[in-house]
């Protein structure tokens, strides 16, 4: 008897994890469908990035970000200063955060924007956020994917430049 039970059991379990069992049961449609950079293309822009700012003589760090603001992939470049780490992060993580809530696609559009706005500059007191150039949105469509941001050249526009060459380079691979 005991061994029919446990059939059973299995059998309900088994239908509910698949779908069958109701609404209490996850459906796919139910899901959300995230995308974001494979690790080979988020490594080839932050080596882009932080080559191309070598080129024209700017050590820096550069760093990709998932949708969620975590990072995917960091480089640091050869004589960059130890604060570039934390700041390409907190650019990348601004702009993958903020731009997209103004349909902005650099930190320093949200920089613009929100430090114009006095109720909305207290936003640079919250954890990460980097009110300052050098983020840009990764975009698969009108996805935004992750971020990438550059910290170490004399400027936030500068950082933003390394950062655009690295996107342009990666763009047409991403889906």
């Amino acid at each position: 008897m005991t061994r029919k039970i446990h059939v059973v059991i299995g059998i309900l379990m088994t239908t509910c994890i698949m779908g069958g069992g109701g609404r209490e049961g996850a459906r796919a449609n139910d899901l959300l469908i995230t995308h974001r950079l494979p690790a080979a293309l988020a490594l080839e822009a932050v080596s882009e990035a932080v080559n191309d700012c070598a080129r024209k003589g700017y050590a820096v760090t550069a760093v990709v970000v998932d949708s969620d603001g975590v990072r995917q992939a960091s480089l640091r470049g050869d004589r960059a200063g130890v604060h570039t780490a934390d700041s390409a992060y907190g650019k990348a993580y601004t702009a993958v955060s903020l731009a997209p809530i103004s349909h902005l696609d650099s930190s320093a559009e949200a920089a613009k924007t929100f430090l114009a706005n006095p109720a909305a500059a207290s936003l640079q007191h919250v954890p990460n956020i980097l009110l300052l150039g050098g983020g840009l949105t990764i975009l698969a469509g009108d996805e935004v994917i992750g971020a990438i941001g550059v910290g170490g050249a004399p400027g936030g526009m500068l950082d933003e430049a390394c950062a655009r060459t690295a996107l342009d380079k990666i763009r047409p691979r991403i889906n």
